[in-house]
C-alpha cells in the first residue's frame, strides 16, 4: 500500500481556523443572488449525442489491463465493443484531451 504523505501548507488555500468556521454560512443562509449564481453553474448541454450509463462486471485482470492503458480507457472499451458487435460504425468523435496538472 502506498504511503500517504501529510498535507503541506498552501499559501493560496490556508487551513481554516476556528474563527473562520464560526463566520462561515450555510448555503441556505447566503443571499438569494449568490445562491442563484452558484446554482446556475453546471455542466451545460452535451455537444455530442449522449452515451447510456450502464453497469458492467469485468474480471479484475481485464479491468486492470484496460485501465493500465491510461486516460480514455472507457472510450477504448466502447470502441472495441462497437467494432465487435455493430456492423455500421459511425465516425468516432474526436475530443480534446484534458491537461492534467
Amino acid at each position: 500500500m502506498p504511503k500517504i504523505s501529510k498535507p503541506t501548507a498552501d499559501s493560496e488555500n490556508p487551513e481554516w481556523s476556528a474563527e473562520k468556521f464560526a463566520r462561515a454560512k450555510r448555503f441556505d443562509e447566503l443571499p438569494a443572488g449568490v445562491q442563484s449564481a452558484l446554482k446556475s453553474r453546471g455542466r451545460g448541454p452535451q455537444k455530442a449525442p449522449t452515451k447510456k450509463l450502464v453497469s458492467v462486471r469485468l474480471s479484475p485482470d481485464v479491468l486492470a489491463a484496460v485501465r493500465a492503458t491510461g486516460h480514455g480507457w472507457q472510450s477504448r472499451i466502447d470502441e472495441a465493443l462497437r467494432t465487435q458487435f455493430v456492423k455500421e460504425r459511425p465516425a468516432p468523435v474526436k475530443r480534446a484531451r484534458r491537461k492534467v496538472a
